[in-house]
């Protein structure tokens, strides 16, 4: 199992990353995979390869998220959660 909170651990150990969210995502051959929303801190030039990098640093493998997405801004509740169910329905819409 992968437990999203110790990939989000890691990559808010990265110097430009301000938000972050693992969720898993159906996949054809894995059944599910990690994907992970990152909003970068002002100004921070971050990549999806340097934040994948950084994670298989790490993580065991099969841990590292397959891939990163750049948002403004992460959907929050009114107590300030980052609502995660909304990062799957956005996936789900495209």
């Amino acid at each position: 199992n992968v437990y999203p909170a110790e990939v989000e651990a890691v990559l808010y150990r990265h110097e430009s990353v301000a938000q972050c969210a693992v969720v898993g995502v159906p996949h054809e051959k894995w059944g599910e995979v990690g994907r992970a929303f990152v909003v970068p801190r002002p100004g921070a030039s971050a990549t999806e390869e340097a934040l994948l990098e950084h994670c298989r640093g790490q993580l065991a493998r099969y841990k590292v998220p397959k891939s990163v997405v750049f948002l403004d801004s992460l959907p929050m509740s009114a107590a300030g959660k980052i609502l995660k169910r909304a990062l799957l329905e956005r996936e789900e819409t495209g």
